[in-house]
């Protein structure tokens, strides 16, 4: 896997994404979809949960999901934590709540959390099982975790080398971590079906065009955070209807992302 070393060496992450991040996200389908996915998700799940419950969202970043998590849990307190202090002041700016900087998996809380989110996280972090682990013993006995990830090994392209990506996902290899960390599936389905032909076939050409070196492969990530009007409405909108299709517990078995809720095994 070609961005594996890079990604071990470099962390993982480039922070200067951060930035270029915060001017899209509130524009742009596919941060726009994702949210809504999540937020409807969230909703069903903290519904059944006492007043005062907690949520984390680990690697929170800019705040654009911690916001959305916010409104979604207007009964609990959403905590957000992030190693990158550079993403943390983007989140400030974006809502008002506790934020912390650190790794998950050196637990800074006190408390365990009814809730756990983790979104287009885990791959970019190599220690992934002891991730996972961590995670797990952060939750409460009866708490859930919820994690969107890239889809499909083969959909590999300079965007993920861009993005220093370790991984990406197919359905088997994320129920197989998740159980292996001590997890029990709840819900696992694939999502963003319908940009997939479109981000197969942009990826593929742009691959054959590119030229060597990390500044080519990020002039071309460039290219996905623009925002086309019209094509971003349209988009938008088929991606809610895709939305609203999995909160009723549907699944779908194509797509450029997976989403997963899953919640501690019986016997731990």
């Amino acid at each position: 896997m070609p961005a594996a070393v890079e990604c071990i060496s470099q962390g993982g992450y480039d922070p200067t994404f951060f930035e270029q991040l915060a001017q899209v996200e509130d524009r742009h389908f596919w941060f726009r979809a994702r949210n809504r996915l999540i937020s409807s998700l969230v909703r069903k799940l903290t519904s059944r949960l006492r007043p005062g419950y907690l949520v984390l969202e680990v690697g929170c970043g800019t705040g654009n999901v911690l916001r959305a998590l916010r409104q979604a849990c207007p009964d609990g307190k959403v905590v957000g934590l992030e190693l990158w202090f550079d993403g943390l002041r983007f989140a400030q700016k974006r809502s008002s709540g506790p934020l912390v900087q650190g790794d998950v998996r050196h637990c800074p809380f006190g408390k365990p959390f009814d809730l756990i989110g983790m979104f287009d996280v885990l791959e970019h972090i190599p220690q992934e099982l002891e991730t996972l682990t961590a995670l797990r013993q952060a939750l409460a006995p009866e708490g859930r975790l919820i994690l969107t990830v890239p889809a499909h090994q083969y959909l590999w392209s300079y965007f993920d080398e861009a993005a220093h990506h370790c991984r990406r996902y197919s359905s088997q290899d994320l129920r197989e971590r998740l159980n292996e960390a001590g997890f029990e599936v709840e819900f696992l389905s694939q999502f963003m079906t319908f940009i997939f032909p479109l981000v197969w076939l942009v990826r593929k050409i742009s691959g054959r065009e590119k030229e060597s070196g990390s500044e080519a492969a990020r002039n071309l990530t460039s290219r996905e955070f623009r925002v086309v009007p019209v094509l971003n409405e349209l988009l938008t909108g088929l991606l809610n209807l895709e939305a609203s299709w999995l909160s009723r517990g549907h699944h779908l078995h194509i797509g450029t992302s997976l989403i997963a809720v899953a919640r501690r095994a019986a016997t731990d």
